[in-house]
């Protein structure tokens, strides 16, 4: 091949267009603005600290030396206020959204799992974030990734070990994730389960290695929980095929069942010839988007009197779960939406779960459940409040909703009260 049909792509950091100009621009005068406003919030705080010749005690003292940091739109310059103080008593103005010494913003960090993940190798980090962000990357090398992994390691052994007993937890979502990433020969499964505070926050409460059919780990999970304060949730979403059910019932078992509608559709549906798919998939959503269990039931009906004398593999199938799929109607409506899927986690494992190619070598299991913790904990910084979440703590304090509205007589009774 000569030289001259090479085409060389130029770095970010050569091209200078004018939108990334001013996108670099605002961020920058955005930043200062910021650590301006930190800094008068922190002499205003000592505003009324004099010294002794009554001038005011804590004062500006130029700036620190400018620095870069990197972000998500290539470096950005940021000079941070120096403070001094009058008085015997020292005085340091830090910035909380520039830390000392941090060069990197946490986009740019989380983003590495998501790199490896996509079959970026630790060597190869270093030119793939060049290619994003511009030479200025090339201080995350191999042993500075290296050096990541291991704190995020340190940091999902510490997040494991949290309490969990200063929330009420109120609905939780459990699954099983395959990383289709090879760790030490066997494909990681991590068991994952997430929860919702009565304040309608979602945040993951546990993401630990295990076998997904195993009774035994799911236990071992649940366990780990309740020993960390986790209380009985009201419900717990999930797909039929966990052994989490026989370990829900032993650890928690005032806690009621619901099953996904998303897994147990493509469930039935595998019993069924693609012919008939299609209207088959129809007849189930009717059943799951019934606005009452009346005739969510009727539809349940009329699906087993349509498949079961050709496909009793598929009935059976549906017919095994009838309560467990069910049960959110006896919640309030407003949730119904998160209640009857376990697509809270789904959505946010799905860089994971859709990964088809694998990375090159084994990690270990350790770094492969770290990239995951670090994955979810971006993740979770961009969930919403649960919807209707004041209703969470009626649900908490035992109101029954019928059909997803609140019982006329639970209201009467309150209202007497």
């Amino acid at each position: 091949m000569s030289e001259d049909t090479v085409v060389r792509f130029r770095k970010p950091d050569a091209v200078r267009d004018a939108l990334t100009e001013l996108l670099r621009e605002g961020a920058q005068r955005l930043l200062k603005q910021a650590v301006q406003a930190e800094l008068e919030e922190f002499l205003a705080a000592r505003a009324d600290l004099c010294d002794e010749h009554g001038r005011a005690a804590v004062v500006r003292n130029g700036h620190l030396p400018e620095r870069e940091v990197l972000t998500g739109i290539g470096p950005v310059a940021v000079r941070v206020p120096k403070v001094r103080s009058r008085t015997d008593e020292p005085v340091v103005f830090r910035s909380s959204l520039v830390p000392p010494y941090v060069r990197k913003a946490k986009s740019v960090e989380a983003a590495l799992p998501w790199l490896y993940l996509r079959g970026i190798s630790t060597g190869q980090m270093q030119e793939a974030l060049s290619v994003l962000l511009g030479e200025e990357a090339g201080g995350l090398s191999a042993p500075v990734v290296n050096r990541l992994k291991l704190k995020w390691q340190a940091e999902h052994r510490s997040w494991c070990e949290r309490r969990l007993d200063a929330d009420r937890w109120v609905y939780v979502w459990v699954d099983g994730i395959y990383s289709g990433v090879r760790a030490e020969d066997k494909r990681l499964c991590a068991l994952v389960v997430m929860g919702v505070n009565e304040r309608g926050q979602k945040r993951f409460l546990a993401i630990e290695d295990g076998v997904r059919e195993s009774t035994q780990s799911w236990r071992e999970v649940l366990l780990g929980l309740k020993a960390r304060g986790l209380t009985e949730a009201r419900l717990a979403v999930g797909d039929g095929a966990l052994g989490f059910w026989a370990a829900l019932e032993e650890i928690f078992p005032g806690t009621r069942a619901q099953r996904c509608w998303v897994h147990k559709t493509s469930n039935i549906l595998n019993y069924l010839p693609r012919t008939v798919q299609g209207k088959a998939k129809g007849l189930l959503h009717e059943i799951w988007m019934a606005p009452t269990r009346t005739r969510a039931r009727a539809a349940f009906e009329r699906f087993l009197e349509t498949y079961q004398g050709k496909y009793p593999k598929a009935t059976e199938c549906l017919q095994k779960d009838r309560d467990a799929l069910l049960a959110f109607y006896d919640f309030p409506a407003e949730h119904w939406v998160h209640l009857r899927t376990t697509n809270p986690i789904e959505s946010a494992f799905a860089t994971i779960r859709h990964r088809s190619d694998r990375a090159k070598g084994c990690v270990s299991r350790a770094t492969m459940l770290a990239f995951m913790f670090k994955l979810a904990i971006a993740a979770e910084e961009s969930f919403r409040r649960l919807k209707g979440f004041p209703h969470l703590a009626k649900v908490l304090a035992g109101v029954r909703f019928v059909d997803g509205v609140e019982n006329s007589e639970d209201q009467l009774s309150r209202a007497a009260a």
